[in-house]
C-alpha cells in the first residue's frame, strides 16, 4: 500500500479511536451511575463537546490548511493558543461550578480543573494532520482510549458525576505526554506566536460561525433543557444518541475523505450520482442500526446504559429516524461543499436555528419524546433543503448537445 493509502487508513482509524473514546466514556458513565448522576455527567459532557467543537473550528480547521515552511511554527502556536485559552475557560468553568449547588456544581468544577488537559490532547490531532503524520495522532488517541476505559472501569458503582469527570480528564495525561513527545521533533526550534489568532479576519472566525449555527446551537439547546427543564431529559437524549456513535464515524469519514475522491469523478452529474448513492447507503445503515437497537433485549440494554436505558430506549425510534435522514443530509452538504462551497453556510444558519426551535417546542408540548422527534424533523427538513439546492445546481448544468446528423451521401 502506498504512503498516501496508509495515511488515509491511519486517519480513519484515528477518527474511529476518537469516536470510540466518546462512546465508551458515556456508556461506562451510564453503567456506573444512577440516572440522576448520569444526567449531571451528560450536562458536563455536552458543555465539553461545545468547547471542543469551538476549539476545533477556530484552531484545528484553520491549522490543517497551513502549508509551507511556517507549518512547524503554526503547529507550535496552535498548541500554545489551545493551552492558554483552555486554561482561561477552565478557570471560568471552575468558578461557575463553585456557584452552582450540589452535585451539578461539583461536576462543572471538575471539568474546569481538567479542561486544559483534554482540550490540548485533542488539539494535537490537528497538528499531526497538518504535518501529514496521522499515524502519530493514532498512537496518542489509541493510548487515550485505553487509559480512559481503564480509569473509568476502576471507579466504584454509584460514583458521583464529579468523580467520573475527574477520572475521565486525568486519564488524558499519558496520551497528552505521548502526543507532545511525538510532536517535538517537528516543532523543535520554531517560535510560538499567538498574534494571528487574535487578529480580525482570522480564518477560524468563519469556521466558528459555521460550527455555532450547526452543531453548537443544537448542543446548547440540549444543555438548555437541563437548565430550564430537567437534567434527566439531557441524560435520556444523550444516552440515545450515544448508541448511534458508530454512525458518526461513517459521517465524519465521508466528510474527511469525500471531497478529494469526488473531485476526481469528472463532472457535477457524476458527483451528484455518487453522493446520492452514498446517502441512500448511509440512510439504510442508520435505519438498520436503529432497528437492531430497538429489538435489543432490555437486559442487554441495561448492560450498556444502566439505569438510563429505560428512558433512552423509548427515544430509539425518533433518534433512529434522525440518524437515517442525517445520512442523506450529510451527503447533500458534502455535494455542496464540492460543487458550491459558499452554499452551505446559509443552510446551516437557517435549518440549525430551526432545529433548535423545534427541539424546545417539541419538549414544551410532548416532553422528551417530542424533543427527540423534533430533532428528527429538523434533520429531515435540512436534508430536504440541501438536496433541493443540489438539484438546482444540477439543473443549471446544460445537457450535452446532440451530434449533428451526418449528411446523406
Amino acid at each position: 500500500m502506498s504512503r498516501r493509502g496508509l495515511a488515509a487508513v491511519a486517519s480513519v482509524l484515528d477518527q474511529a479511536a476518537s469516536s470510540a473514546t466518546n462512546i465508551l466514556v458515556l456508556v461506562l458513565a451510564a453503567r456506573l451511575s444512577s440516572a440522576s448522576a448520569f444526567a449531571d455527567f451528560s450536562m458536563v459532557y455536552v458543555a465539553f463537546s461545545v468547547l471542543l467543537g469551538l476549539n476545533m473550528a477556530y484552531v484545528g480547521q484553520s491549522l490543517v490548511l497551513e502549508k509551507g515552511e511556517g507549518l512547524a511554527g503554526a503547529c507550535r502556536s496552535a498548541a500554545g493558543f489551545t493551552a492558554a485559552v483552555s486554561a482561561a475557560a477552565g478557570a471560568l468553568l471552575a468558578a461557575v461550578g463553585l456557584m452552582l449547588p450540589g452535585a451539578t456544581g461539583r461536576a462543572f468544577l471538575a471539568l474546569g480543573l481538567v479542561l486544559p488537559l483534554v482540550l490540548l490532547q485533542d488539539g494535537l490531532r490537528y497538528c499531526f494532520s497538518a504535518l501529514r503524520a496521522p499515524e502519530r495522532a493514532l498512537a496518542a488517541d489509541a493510548l487515550r482510549l485505553v487509559c480512559v476505559v481503564a480509569a473509568l472501569a476502576l471507579q466504584p458503582e454509584g460514583a458521583s458525576a464529579g468523580r467520573l469527570v475527574l477520572a475521565w480528564g486525568l486519564s488524558a495525561l499519558p496520551a497528552l505526554g505521548l502526543g507532545l513527545w511525538l510532536l517535538r521533533p517537528y516543532v523543535r526550534g520554531s517560535r510560538t506566536d499567538l498574534r494571528p489568532y487574535l487578529r480580525r479576519g482570522h480564518l477560524g472566525q468563519r469556521f466558528v460561525v459555521e460550527f455555532a449555527v450547526g452543531n453548537g446551537s443544537s448542543q446548547l439547546a440540549v444543555l438548555g433543557l437541563g437548565v430550564f427543564a430537567t437534567p434527566l431529559a439531557v441524560g435520556a437524549l444523550r444516552g440515545a444518541t450515544t448508541l448511534f456513535g458508530p454512525l458518526n464515524v461513517l459521517f465524519n469519514s465521508a466528510n474527511a475523505f469525500g471531497p478529494p475522491v469526488l473531485g476526481r469523478l469528472g463532472g457535477r452529474r457524476a458527483t451528484v450520482r455518487a453522493t446520492a448513492a452514498l446517502g441512500l447507503v448511509l440512510a439504510a445503515v442508520g435505519a438498520g442500526w436503529a432497528t437492531a437497537l430497538y429489538l435489543l433485549p432490555d437486559r442487554l440494554g441495561r448492560e450498556l446504559l444502566g439505569d438510563t436505558w429505560a428512558s433512552a430506549s423509548a427515544l430509539l425510534p425518533a433518534t433512529g429516524a434522525q440518524y437515517a435522514v442525517m445520512g442523506l443530509g450529510t451527503c447533500a452538504l458534502l455535494t455542496l461543499r464540492v460543487l458550491a462551497p459558499k452554499a452551505t453556510l446559509s443552510l446551516q444558519v437557517v435549518f440549525s436555528l430551526l432545529s433548535v426551535g423545534l427541539l424546545l417546542g417539541g419538549y414544551a408540548v410532548w416532553g422528551v419524546a417530542g424533543a427527540a422527534w423534533a430533532l428528527a424533523a429538523g434533520s429531515a427538513l435540512k436534508a430536504l433543503a440541501a438536496w433541493w439546492r443540489v438539484a438546482r445546481l444540477s439543473a443549471a448544468v446544460p445537457a450535452p448537445a446532440e451530434p449533428a446528423p451526418t449528411p446523406a451521401a
